[in-house]
């Protein structure tokens, strides 16, 4: 496996990344395979060790004093990375272990072990391998493991390796599965008769709105819906058993038992795809007060009766056991509306579509989408299957324009990954009478060179250190857009937004042309009343 993210990492081209996982999973042992599989889709183990104790531990190793191992992290960014390059070189040959065996016997005993015993082994373990080794099991033991591919691609590398269509390795990999060779073997096999009656399909995406809608084509092709901003989530009804998974293959069942009730009443063999909301009187509440549920893995009868949730559903994907998901969006579309109307419980619904006779028509409808608490429209083509993944062209999300503050910049930390050595996470301040008080944090939306330029800036106007955040001098301005803004008590600024992001770094202006907090509190009237 370090070989493959030796390989992985080398390249930048996806087809060559692909190619390289292709061989690996040709290669590989069943019992390897699959724990690579888990680790490079996300599925990390839980940190075996403290941060704490691995830093002391590897200082004590190479014979660096404490301070200067400090300096050296600070100077990497990355703890991995760091002990990987400051331990000495190998001190003795390790047995050739497989993976699994280093997973099964190694990795996962770590986090079992009294504080001695597990210095004595990770120490054994440090000394057994060479500096890449040691980078890619010091990621592992910290839950960091994160390499440069999509699970799209490692869908794509598996089907190039089997020969199994991706769409049903990709249905295969959703939901909980064993890493075991027995899970491997199924994942690969020409035929395999799946058993596990929760498996939720693939989620197919959308892609942002490239042109106008009116580039699209006639406005009749097309199936216009409202864009949720909840859960996307998938009600399925099998076996006698009802369950509901998030996109993020996250059984969520316990934390909806609305909607649960309403799974029970469904027909068997049944699948919906939609979007769960926190609800109140005839429109859907924001996403920060679906937060309250989502952070509950079960809800009390208190919880419920305050913040009750619904399905909007969008699709039928599985209808008495039948796989709908290659017939035309239209199609699914009745059929939708009529196991829906069946069901006949407030809890779950349809849908609306939205019915206009011109583009100019929507845009005008889309200036509502604020006050009804929704993110814009989704269009669909009524002819476009359920495909697996985000594919151009078949559905498109248009979403309203966000709102924008500037904002000043006053604490840093540094990102991960490859910017785990420059400060790339931000935090930004509005005024409240005459100081600055955090607003919203950000990390996308500068360009390298910029990012590269507020990095060098930012180690020359430290003010203070907190750990991995510096304070910085109150000195830059940047627009910062977002896509929600309301009350909340739980942030300093007595407000919180939706996906926050940079849109530019406005070198044009100084801290005092930055927005206030009263100026910001008005953005909410109109939206929410306030």
């Amino acid at each position: 496996m370090t070989r493959l993210f030796a390989a992985i990492d080398a390249t930048n081209k996806t087809n060559e990344k692909v190619e390289a996982m292709a061989t690996y999973f040709r290669e590989a042992p069943a019992e390897d395979a699959i724990y690579t599989i888990a680790f490079l889709t996300g599925r990390r183990p839980k940190r075996a060790v403290n941060s704490t104790r691995m830093q002391t531990w590897a200082a004590e190793l190479s014979g660096v004093p404490q301070w200067l191992f400090g300096e050296c992290y600070d100077a990497v960014g990355d703890l991995a990375e760091t002990i990987a390059l400051i331990l000495p070189g190998v001190e003795s040959e390790g047995e050739d272990l497989p993976l699994h065996v280093w997973v099964e016997e190694r990795l996962l005993p770590l986090g079992q072990l009294d504080e001695e015993t597990q210095k004595e082994a990770l120490t054994k373990y440090w000394r057994e391998l060479d500096a890449a080794g040691r980078f890619v099991f010091n990621k592992l033991i910290t839950g960091a493991f994160r390499v440069g591919v999509s699970q799209e691609l490692v869908i794509r590398a598996l089907s190039q390796a089997s020969g199994i269509p991706a769409p049903v390795i990709a249905h295969r990999l959703m939901g909980e599965w064993a890493a075991t060779r027995e899970t491997y073997l199924r994942l690969t096999a020409p035929e395999t008769e799946d058993t596990d009656a929760s498996r939720p399909y693939p989620f197919c995406l959308a892609h942002p709105i490239e042109g106008e809608p009116s580039e699209l084509g006639d406005v009749s092709d097309w199936q216009i819906e409202w864009k949720w901003d909840g859960i996307r989530a998938q009600l399925i009804r099998r076996g006698g058993q009802t369950f509901v998974w998030s996109r993020g293959e996250e059984l969520i069942s316990e934390r909806f038992p609305e909607i649960v009730e309403v799974g029970d009443a469904l027909p068997e063999g049944t699948v919906l795809d939609g979007e769960i909301l926190a609800w109140g009187g005839d429109k859907p509440l924001k996403f920060l007060d679906l937060q309250k549920r989502i952070g509950r893995k079960t809800a009390s009868k208190k919880v419920l009766a305050e913040l009750p949730v619904r399905l909007v559903a969008f699709d039928v994907l599985e209808l008495d056991g039948e796989d709908l998901r290659e017939l035309p969006l239209a199609e699914r579309r009745k059929r939708l509306e009529a196991v829906v109307n069946q069901a006949a419980l407030t809890p779950v619904q349809a849908s609306p579509a939205v019915t206009a006779t011109s583009w100019e028509a929507v845009a005008e409808l889309r200036e509502t989408a604020r006050e009804r608490n929704v993110e814009g429209f989704m269009l669909k083509r009524l002819d476009s299957p359920y495909l697996v993944g985000r594919k151009k062209g078949l559905w498109w999300k248009w979403k309203i324009d966000p709102l924008t503050v500037d904002a000043v910049l006053i604490y840093a930390a540094r990102g991960s990954g490859r910017r785990a050595s420059l400060y790339t996470d931000y935090t930004f301040g509005v005024w409240d009478g005459d100081k600055l008080v955090s607003f919203a944090k950000a990390y996308s939306g500068l360009s390298d060179e910029e990012i590269r330029k507020v990095d060098a800036w930012v180690r020359r106007n430290t003010l203070e250190k907190f750990g991995p955040v510096r304070t910085v001098t109150p000195e830059l301005v940047f627009e910062l857009a977002f896509e929600a803004i309301q009350l909340s008590n739980r942030h300093k600024s007595g407000v919180a937004v939706r996906f926050p992001r940079i849109v530019r770094w406005r070198t044009d202006k100084q801290i005092q042309d930055a927005d206030s907090l009263a100026s910001i509190k008005d953005l909410l009237v109109g939206i929410d009343g306030y």
